[in-house]
């Protein structure tokens, strides 16, 4: 491209989850700003069939005592007691279909939910805050959708960690993706 720079591409091309995560995390304001705009992302209908649920400060240990109780093992408990304090924001993911709409079925609105979670992950980055994906059988269990208020109709998908990347590393620079393997072209020229 011979184009100027532009930020939201350069976010694209060096948004790296981040897998250690301390304070500071945006606070109410700004992370409700971000998530406005990336209520933006294509959502037929703009239903928004989502919703998040933040845990911060001491309620991240009793996410994490919901998490131990939902283990399967004591060796399990104990590490899955520690994941919520990993990050000094949690946004849990609950995807909120709306059932038998008559123009945009339920996976057109998981896409819908999880463009919003890419979309407030760039923007976090964007802004100068790190996050990281999180998911595993814990959404599953009884006890974490019953702490977070996830009705039998919604769907836990896990949780935005967010905070400020720990300088306990760099990230090698991606390869070039090979984009002639997932792009086919049929534009009548033959190539």
């Amino acid at each position: 491209m011979t184009q100027p720079p532009n930020p939201v591409l350069e976010a694209v091309l060096t948004r790296r989850s981040a897998p250690r995560l301390s304070e500071p995390a945006p606070g109410r304001h700004d992370l409700e700003r971000l998530i406005q705009a990336a209520a933006t992302a294509s959502d037929h209908g703009r239903l928004r069939p989502w919703r998040l649920v933040a845990v911060t400060g001491d309620e991240r240990a009793r996410l994490g005592d919901v998490l131990g109780e939902a283990a399967a093992s004591p060796e399990q408990a104990r590490r899955a007691a520690t994941k919520p304090l990993r990050a000094p924001l949690l946004l849990s993911i609950v995807h909120c279909p709306v059932p038998d709409h008559p123009k945009v079925p339920e996976w057109e609105q998981l896409a819908a939910t999880t463009g919003m979670v890419t979309t407030l992950s760039l923007l976090l980055h964007g802004y100068g805050w790190a996050s990281i994906w999180r998911t595993g059988a814990a959404v599953q269990a009884p006890q974490v959708r019953k702490y977070l208020g996830v009705a039998d109709r919604e769907q836990l998908l896990g949780w935005l960690y967010v905070g400020t990347r720990c300088p306990s590393g760099t990230f090698a620079e991606r390869p070039p993706f090979d984009t002639f393997a997932k792009i086919t072209w049929l534009d009548g020229a033959g190539g």
